[in-house]
């Protein structure tokens, strides 16, 4: 995590930006734009809409990017979001990494995989790209990934080898922000502790043999910014352990709630807000069905690096 916290202390914001984007995050005007250029490039016309919404997002995302990258360290591409439009959508988001590592950000890819042997071994190629002959090619651009840790240490050992091979990251997800998420995580076992303490007992050993100069290991925790006690005792428990705290802002998580999710120096976590910033242009008071498309990228820049800044500034509020 050494590389995530120098870019953390760089930019003095534990904030991420998750980039997630929807046709309903996206202005119109902005999907329209390129109707006209995708029908001329397609040869089967039901390609179309994804290959356009496809285009639309990276040209969301890259106004996004461009906005916030002297704010925030990092963002967080939800792959699912992307999938979801086929072929095109994947190169979409591969372009968006791409663009904002030539930024100087940090990625990292909200991917969820979790499996054993050799198909974990295969989606660790997220994190070691893709070598033939001696060479080397990142396709995927990405610092993390994000792990499901349901299959127990089969289905994390690849993710780890390949990050301490590649100096990158994984996230595990140990106390999600989603409301049923108590209906597994918080089940008790015998011994009287919680499952997802018993994981984060887990995540912990699983970094053990990867910690950093700064104390921390390659392999963080996922912990809900909704879970704010949860998160502070999970802190004490995990000490060499880097939290990614999804659910501030629109899945009301506060930065009050997620300061006992910092370590006693204001680091140890990187919290993340998605729509909260990406979707401000939406509360801005500004937005108009009549704008041009390069009117309204203008407002979801302006509109998310003000979210940004907002997010910034109070995260700073409440730690050391």
């Amino acid at each position: 995590m050494d590389r995530l916290i120098e870019a953390i202390e760089a930019k003095q914001n534990p904030g991420v930006v998750g980039l997630d984007p929807t046709e309903a995050l996206v202005p119109a005007q902005i999907v329209a734009g390129f109707a006209e250029e995708i029908s001329e490039q397609v040869e089967d016309p039901a390609e179309a809409p994804s290959m356009q919404l496809s285009v639309a997002f990276f040209e969301f995302n890259r106004a996004i990017i461009d906005a916030v990258a002297d704010i925030v360290p990092a963002v967080k591409p939800q792959i699912a979001m992307y999938e979801t439009l086929g072929p095109a959508g994947i190169d979409a988001y591969t372009m968006t990494c791409e663009y904002a590592k030539q930024q100087g950000l940090y990625v990292l890819g909200d991917v969820k995989r979790g499996d054993i042997g050799s198909t974990a071994a295969a989606y660790a190629h997220h994190l070691s790209g893709i070598g033939l002959d001696d060479t080397a090619y990142d396709p995927w651009h990405e610092d993390a990934v994000t792990v499901n840790p349901y299959l127990g240490t089969d289905g994390i050992t690849p993710f780890v080898d390949a990050a301490t091979a590649n100096d990158k990251d994984i996230f595990v997800l140990v106390r999600t922000s989603n409301p049923s998420s108590s209906e597994l995580q918080e089940l008790e076992l015998a011994s009287g502790e919680r499952v997802y303490e018993h994981v984060a007992d887990l995540v912990e050993g699983w970094g053990a043999e990867t910690i950093g100069k700064n104390g921390y290991s390659r392999v963080g925790a996922v912990v809900g910014a909704t879970h704010p006690e949860e998160g502070k005792a999970l802190r004490a428990r995990m000490p060499h352990t880097f939290f990614l705290v999804p659910g501030y802002g629109a899945q009301g998580g506060t930065a009050q709630g997620v300061a006992g999710m910092f370590d006693r120096d204001g680091m140890g976590a990187l919290v993340n807000s998605s729509r909260g910033v990406i979707g401000a242009w939406k509360k801005s008071g500004k937005y108009s069905e009549s704008m041009s498309a390069d009117d309204a990228l203008d407002l979801v820049a302006e509109s998310a690096r003000e979210a940004a800044k907002d997010m910034r500034d109070n995260l700073r509020a409440v730690l050391p």
